[in-house]
């Protein structure tokens, strides 16, 4: 019960002094989460009310079954990007794919398959993530800009941007570029602000404490300056300002996400609503995860604790379905609120509690103050939140390192700017297709002595057998005079019956030609499955000095021995 439901491992040990820090951290990421969520909720192409309807569920949840102290469950700028593409801007769709995607999260997590997560590559995300910045990034400079109408799809998008540069609207670029500025300056503070010492004087330390909390909660405070400003210009009878507009006031019903959607022509079924997200059943879910695992892994190793990645999962499926009962979009771990509440000093998930309770509260009496919040205020938090996710550094990095691995990241990279599905599609068959490469083409290393030491740089897999094949024939008949062939098998933990076959065909076509097959350094599960096989004139050395000395027998002579094995810990000859 406490592997499922961690809160019983730390709630019996809790004390006042982690009260009070679990309350400052809560509070902190609270002031941080509301205006993301508007913002996100924008990126997400819904109305601005979903992003708080986003963000209070997976708090509470995440306390009760999260194994990672730190992290935080809410809107994200690259989930948000990913229901924009995948829910057609429709409530009704984002809210099913919630359930979906939790459903799917749960499965994977019952059935142990996060191990699915390691076949997207570093490369693969770093291209995902760095080309959502920029898509993110530039779909608020209309905002920015004051411009309406402006397409969604990138490549218009910028088009259509830089043709209508002249409409823009003052007002909306001056604040927008302003809070950019303060969001930027503010950022810079916090990363080199020193930290107070405690024994430094009471002034100093308080000093320290508001420069950090001005800093950390920057979002609330340049929505708030925003928001300040136009309700001035408002109450002045001019407004050059485009505002959010009303959201409407109070919590979201308790109830099912609905399985069909009214359309002018008819209704449309769960079955064309599924047929409709498509690929986004899958890209969804395992983006969500991915992030959420990385993040828990990532702060747990800086502070010093272990998490389960299985019950991250399940924490991250059951938030998902509980949130689409509240009309959440899918939601997933935040990088960025989970260094605020780290930073903050929290001590157990129960700080997500005071966040989760702050966006009730938000959600229950403070909505209609966010009609006065500006586009371009809520633009400019999200640029600056993006702008941290584009690593140039990796271009370089994989030059220096593996080029190679370039390919999947540009080939992710470019294609994102067409289409998500298609960059994150592409790129996982291309690492899929190099990793595949590398088990068929292992490195094969040959040495001509009294015999042929041919001896593999990596493990033997069946796509492998014809590559080995290749090099074990021209090299022993190529020979002058051809040699027989010792196989060096010190790197090969298994085989599979494919493997024996052609080990067994290889060996047929050796004797044709009067030569041996042999095998050296084989480890006990290999050993047993040969034995198994029972090969014809099946040899075996326990080291490579000891077939290279007793090797250049042809089969049947007087040279060498088979070896075989009389137990399980030593190799004697026949």
């Amino acid at each position: 019960l406490r592997r499922r439901l961690p809160v019983l491992r730390w709630l019996p040990r809790y004390s006042l002094a982690w009260l009070q820090l679990d309350l400052m951290a809560g509070l902190t990421v609270g002031l941080t989460v509301v205006p993301q969520a508007l913002a996100y909720a924008e990126v997400a192409g819904l109305p601005l009310q979903y992003g708080l309807y986003s963000s209070f569920m997976g708090c509470f949840v995440y306390c009760f079954l999260g194994t990672a102290k730190d992290v935080t469950l809410g809107p994200t700028a690259i989930m948000s990007l990913l229901v924009s593409s995948y829910a057609f801007h429709e409530p009704v769709y984002a809210i099913l794919l919630t359930f979906l995607s939790g459903c799917i999260q749960l499965a994977m997590g019952l059935l142990h398959l996060g191990f699915l997560l390691d076949f997207i590559s570093c490369p693969v995300i770093k291209g995902f993530t760095s080309a959502a910045s920029i898509t993110i990034g530039f779909n608020q400079v209309k905002n920015i800009l004051g411009l309406q109408g402006i397409p969604r799809q990138f490549f218009l998008q910028v088009y259509e941007t830089l043709r209508r540069i002249g409409e823009t609207r003052v007002g909306d670029a001056v604040l927008g570029l302003a809070c950019l500025a303060v969001l930027a300056g503010l950022r810079a503070m916090k990363n080199r602000l020193p930290r107070a010492a405690c024994m430094e004087p009471l002034a100093a330390r308080l000093s320290y404490l508001i420069v950090w909390t001005s800093a950390t909660a920057r979002n609330a405070l340049v929505v708030l300056f925003a928001g300040l400003v136009a309700y001035s210009f408002q109450v002045m009878g001019s407004q050059p300002l485009t505002l959010t507009g009303s959201i409407p006031q109070g919590l979201p019903a308790f109830r099912l996400p609905r399985f069909s959607m009214a359309a002018p022509n008819g209704t449309i079924p769960f079955r064309s609503m599924v047929e409709d997200m498509g690929v986004g059943l899958a890209v969804v879910p395992l983006m969500g995860l991915l992030e959420t695992v990385a993040i828990a892994k990532a702060f747990a190793s800086q502070n010093d604790y272990r998490i389960d990645p299985n019950q991250e999962l399940l924490a991250l499926g059951f938030a998902n379905v509980l949130g689409s009962f509240v009309s959440s979009y899918p939601i997933t771990g935040s990088f960025g609120r989970t260094a605020v509440n780290a930073q903050s000093g929290v001590c157990t998930p129960a700080g997500g509690l005071v966040t989760g309770a702050l966006v009730l509260l938000s959600l229950a009496y403070l909505t209609s103050l966010f009609y006065y919040i500006p586009k371009a205020a809520l633009a400019a938090v999200i640029i600056s939140a993006v702008v941290p996710m584009f690593d140039a550094g990796i271009f370089r990095m994989l030059w220096r390192v593996k080029r190679l691995d370039l390919v999947p990241l540009c080939v992710t990279f470019l294609l994102c700017f067409w289409e998500i599905q298609y960059g994150i599609v592409a790129g996982v068959l291309v690492s899929g297709i190099l990793l595949l490469y590398s088990i068929a083409r292992p490195p094969i290393k040959v040495s001509e002595g009294d015999v042929l030491l041919v001896q593999l740089g990596s493990s033997l897999h069946f796509p492998a057998m014809e590559c080995l094949r290749d090099a074990v024939c021209s090299g022993a008949l190529a020979a002058s005079p051809p040699r027989s062939v010792v196989l060096d098998c010190c790197h090969i933990s298994s085989i599979d019956y494919t493997v024996v076959v052609g080990l067994a065909e290889l060996q047929q076509e050796l004797r044709k030609h009067g030569l041996s097959l042999a095998f050296c350094s084989l480890q006990d599960p290999v050993l047993k499955v040969l034995l198994s096989a029972d090969l014809e004139g099946f040899q075996h050395f326990p080291s490579r000095e000891e077939a290279e000395r007793c090797g250049g027998a042809e089969p049947g002579g007087g040279g060498t021995a088979p070896f075989t094995s009389t137990s399980e810990t030593s190799l004697l000859p026949a």
